[in-house]
């Protein structure tokens, strides 16, 4: 039999264990032009909470008693599909079911000799998109600009760091421990690193890290650590906004300082993106990534979980903070 991970409840608040539901099913049966795929590695992300919900978004909430969905690495164990064989490697937004079939739509093979295969999921895949395109296509860095990044040890902070280094910024991070912030200056080549969890006046500590100002601000988190990061930004400066993880349990609107005079006062543009905005520049931003990795300039950090079951937990870790970079289940 085969498992599979549905929605069972609609959260309200922080998602629980009883959010989720094993059930089993029969073993799928390839038919003509299918594949049958065998699940290796799921990425578990905080978006994954906003389609929990029933309300209106950028893209489709996930039905109930239903297969949840993420990007998932599979191999492919049996196929009738002219474009695939067995033993081949594909990564693509998928159920969470150990087997699945797939006709091969949204399937894009992968290299396990060029990266692991967990790379696909992270620096290499959608996380390495988001990090990329949101920087570039928003935050336009320069050389010699001041870029502050919130969730910098996360899957996708950690990434525009080093990018904004590569590129010639200056770049600051926060993060919730010291052996984050640690991480962030030691492995990811981070300027300043700031525990947001042990400092008592962000604002403050960001005038002292950014003395000339912020230019680019890739938020991550919303909430009290933007207010903090806004309160120092220069005139003309850009804020990507790629999630708001801060409030994305929170079951009322939380009420924060009013933004409009800071960004009319400054000329600030401040843009939310969701990647599949630039879906267009995915080739050129992907070879790009593999260049710099395969030339040591980028690195990634992993927290991995062992186990089908171990699924949900994993996604509730994002919520407490247990990730260092990307969060992944091996099966």
């Amino acid at each position: 039999m085969n498992k599979v991970i549905i929605l069972n409840n609609r959260p309200v608040g922080k998602p629980t264990a009883d959010d989720f539901k094993f059930i089993t099913e029969e073993n799928p049966v390839t038919q003509q032009g299918q594949v049958l795929l065998k699940t290796l590695y799921v990425s578990v992300d905080p978006y994954l909470r906003g389609r929990m919900s029933s309300a209106k978004s950028y893209t489709p909430p996930f039905e109930l008693n239903k297969p949840i969905q993420s990007g998932i690495i599979a191999e492919v164990v049996d196929s009738k599909h002219a474009d695939f064989k067995p033993g081949d490697f594909v990564s693509g937004m998928l159920s969470w079911k150990e087997l699945q079939l797939s006709d091969g739509k949204g399937l894009n093979k992968v290299d396990q000799n060029s990266a692991p295969l967990s790379a696909y999921l992270g620096v290499l895949g959608m996380t390495g998109l988001t990090a990329y395109l949101g920087l570039t296509e928003i935050g336009k860095p320069k050389a010699g600009e001041t870029l502050v990044v919130s969730g910098a040890a996360g899957a996708v902070g950690s990434v525009v760091g080093q990018i904004g280094r590569i590129l010639g910024c200056r770049v600051i991070g926060m993060a919730g421990s010291d052996e984050k912030t640690t991480l962030l200056t030691s492995k990811f080549g981070f300027d300043v690193a700031i525990n947001y969890k042990t400092t008592t006046d962000m604002t403050s500590a960001i005038a002292k890290a950014a003395p000339d100002g912020v230019d680019i601000y890739f938020d991550n988190v919303g909430g009290e650590i933007s207010d903090a990061v806004l309160a120092n930004v220069n005139q003309l400066a850009r804020v990507p906004v790629c999630g708001a993880i801060s409030g994305y349990n929170e079951t009322e609107v939380p009420m924060g300082p009013r933004i409009q005079t800071t960004l009319v006062k400054n000329s600030v543009l401040m843009q939310g993106f969701v990647v599949s905005n630039y879906s267009a520049k995915f080739p050129e931003a992907i070879r790009q990534l593999t260049t710099w990795f395969q030339e040591g300039k980028l690195t990634y950090s992993e927290t991995i979980v062992n186990g089908f079951d171990h699924i949900p937990q994993a996604f509730l870790d994002l919520f407490e903070g247990k990730n260092e970079g990307k969060m992944i289940v091996k099966i």
